[in-house]
Formats: C-alpha cells, sequence, structure tokens
C-alpha cells in the first residue's frame, strides 16, 4: 500500500521526494504521515482538501481488500509525527 500512496504522490506533485513514514497501530489500522515541502503542501491538499481526500478514498480501496483500515495525515515541518 505505501507503494500505491509513494506512485501517486510522485505522480501529482513535481517534487519527487517526500517523507512518508508509516505507522501501524492496534490490529487493523495503518497510518501514513506525509511530510511534503512547504511549497508542494497546497497541491497535495488541494482546494477544500479534494486531492487529499481522493488519495485517501484510493487507498481505503485498497485497505478494504486486505482487511485493513488507513488514514493519512499531512504534516507540516513544524508539526512532529
Amino acid at each position: 500500500m505505501e507503494e500505491l500512496l509513494k506512485f501517486i504522490i510522485s505522480s501529482i506533485l513535481p517534487e519527487k521526494n517526500v517523507a512518508i513514514s508509516k505507522e501501524e497501530t492496534e490490529d487493523d489500522l495503518i497510518t501514513f504521515y506525509i511530510k511534503p515541502n512547504p511549497e508542494d503542501a497546497g497541491i497535495l491538499i488541494g482546494k477544500g482538501g479534494k486531492v487529499i481526500k481522493s488519495i485517501s478514498q484510493i487507498l481505503k480501496i485498497k485497505a478494504t481488500l486486505m482487511k485493513k483500515r488507513v488514514t493519512l495525515k499531512v504534516v507540516s515541518e513544524n508539526q512532529e509525527n
């Protein structure tokens, strides 16, 4: 699932080096923390959050097939994981 997320983000953002960290909590919940460059954060989130919600929906389809749940969190430079 992480490969799918990296593929989608690298297709959207002009800057290819985006930090993605994965944290698995409990049995079936996977949380991905995405840390884009500050100038690319707006592109990743999109107007009204439409882009990040769409990425989340795609990952939820994949997670359902794997019998897991997934959440995405966009982290800025000021925030910590």
